[in-house]
Parts: C-alpha cells; structure tokens; sequence
C-alpha cells in the first residue's frame, strides 16, 4: 500500500510538478493571476479586478494591507464565505454592474457577501434589484375612467409606472408641423395619465399616434389604444361598468389587472 502511494505521488509530480506544491499565486504579490478559496471554491481574477474597489476587503487582502489570516493546501488565500455566491461578487467586480438571473432566489445571501466583502455599490445595487424584483412579482392594476365629458377626460391609473411610459411613448403632439413630445400637462403622476383635451392654447396643437402622425387621437381612441395596449401587455379585464353600451370603449370605468 505505502509503495502504492509512493508511486502515486511519483506520477502525479511527472505530470505536473507544480500540482503538489503551493500555489505561487499569492506567493507573488506582483502576479498578474490571483487564485482565491472561497468556501471550498477556487476563483483566478486578474490582480487589478481585484483591487477595483478600494477599501474593500478583497483589495486589502491583495495589495497586503491586511493580513491573510488563512491559506489552503495549495497556498491561495482561503476565505470561509459562500463560495457559489462569489460568482456574482467576481462578476460585480469585472463588470462594474450586477447581472442576476431573473430567478436568482439568493438575493439577500448576496447582499450579506457584499458587506461583508465591504463592497458598499454591490450590496446597494443589489437591493435595488430585489425592490424591483418584488415589484414585478405584485399584481399590477390598471384603472381607465371616462365620465364623456371632455373638461374631464380620459383617466389612465396603472400602479406600474412602466406601463404609463408606453402609452407616453405611443402618443406625440404635433404644433404647426413640429413634433413636440408628449404633453407634460397630461402627465399627473408617474402612475397617472389624464387628457383633458387635446388642444393647447398654441391653435393647430394635436395628438396623434408617434407612428402614425397623421391619426388625430380623440377620446375613444386613447380608450381603444389603452386596451390594447393592455391586453397585448398580458392585463385582464376584471370589471367593467357601464358595459350594456354593447362596446369596450363606451364602459365609464374599466380595470385590469396583470
């Protein structure tokens, strides 16, 4: 058996003398390549990924203004934290911005890594992925209201913001031959839409279609456009009120929700 061994270890070194010896990978401070044990898992970045982010633990432990308290077998740093989550940390790092699957269930874990590694953006970055992670994961409603009276309007409520930029993006106002962008006295909120009228004090002022400038909107076809921009958008009809008119865009008040 021991001879067995021997032999074993007498291979090995024939195939690759370095595979039994310490790693010089943080031996030499200077190396272009840096190996790091992160729970059991290896990591090589260049040296200069590494200390991106100055102050940061990672940055200290490389250019030797902390000490390395712990090495493995191989002489890489050894750090005791979750090493499958170190990839997102090293992506952070090369990137400069956070990148997550959209099924990423290990959010807040990654969060803790990154105070821990004192990576103050990283850890920011990531709580804001996880609020709008949660916001996707709300329903969202949608709320269109016509009393047919045109001092009043068409109201348009989403409780997702993006919804309200689609519409936006669907609609300019065209002044004397000049496109002028979407209306800002229409924008309520960043949640609410409401078109009173369509025409400024500017005579010749209209609202029409981006693709289409020659589609003068009024109010059922911002009704009709708001539904199917809905429907297409993955909404569902909940209520309707008002819906013995026999059509969609007649109903006072319709909501959706998605």
């Amino acid at each position: 058996m021991e001879w067995n061994l021997r032999r074993m270890d007498s291979e090995l070194r024939q195939i690759n003398p370095d595979l039994l010896q310490p790693s010089k990978s943080f031996k030499k401070l200077s190396s272009g390549t840096i190996t790091l044990n992160v729970g059991g898992y290896l990591y090589a970045a260049q040296r200069q990924t590494l200390v991106r982010h100055p102050g940061s633990l990672l940055e200290e432990l490389v250019n030797g203004k902390k000490p390395v308290q712990h090495v493995d077998a191989m002489g890489n740093i050894f750090i005791d934290r979750d090493g499958p989550v170190f990839r997102h940390v090293l992506n952070f790092l090369r990137l400069g911005e956070v990148v997550l699957p959209e099924d990423f269930k290990e959010a807040a874990l990654l969060r803790r890594e990154a105070e821990f590694y004192r990576l103050v953006e990283l850890a920011q970055s990531v709580r804001e992925w996880e609020q709008r992670h949660f916001a996707r994961q709300e329903p969202a409603f949608l709320e269109v209201t016509d009393n047919h009276e045109r001092s009043q309007g068409l109201r348009v409520y989403c409780s997702d913001g993006n919804f309200i930029e689609k519409i936006k993006g669907r609609l300019v106002q065209v002044s004397k031959s000049r496109l002028d962008g979407f209306p800002e006295e229409f924008e309520i909120s960043s949640n609410v839409i409401q078109f009173r009228h369509f025409i400024k004090s500017e005579m010749g002022s209209r609202l029409v279609l981006k693709e289409d400038n020659t589609f003068v909107c009024t109010l059922e076809s911002l009704k009709l456009e708001t539904v199917m921009l809905a429907l297409r958008g993955g909404y569902r009809l909940l209520t309707s009120l008002d819906s013995n008119r026999g059509s969609v865009v007649q109903c006072e008040a319709l909501h959706f929700v998605k």
